[in-house]
């Protein structure tokens, strides 16, 4: 942490929790929804031979959160040096 920067833990918590619980509904989209709620409508397109919907469920869900394990990794480094936690 820098001189001039103090930490605000308040703040950071409350980023923190905003950014978990997005990360979350986004996975719960995709893998709930896509997977079992729109998979009817999905299955219109194929990808590899495969109805998206059986894809999402199958595949896209795990590929997206590999995603979000990263996104989460790079916007946690971003939130600590905003708010001046040491890491």
């Amino acid at each position: 942490m820098s001189d001039d920067m103090t930490a605000d833990p308040k703040g950071y918590w409350k980023a923190t929790i905003r950014l978990t619980l997005t990360l979350l509904l986004i996975w719960f989209l995709v893998s709930y929804g896509a997977g079992i709620l729109f998979r009817e409508f999905l299955d219109q397109f194929k990808i590899g031979g495969a109805p998206l919907g059986f894809w999402f469920s199958q595949n896209g869900a795990i590929y997206v959160f590999v995603i979000l394990i990263f996104v989460y990794c790079r916007q946690m480094t971003r939130l600590e040096k905003k708010y001046g936690i040491k890491g």
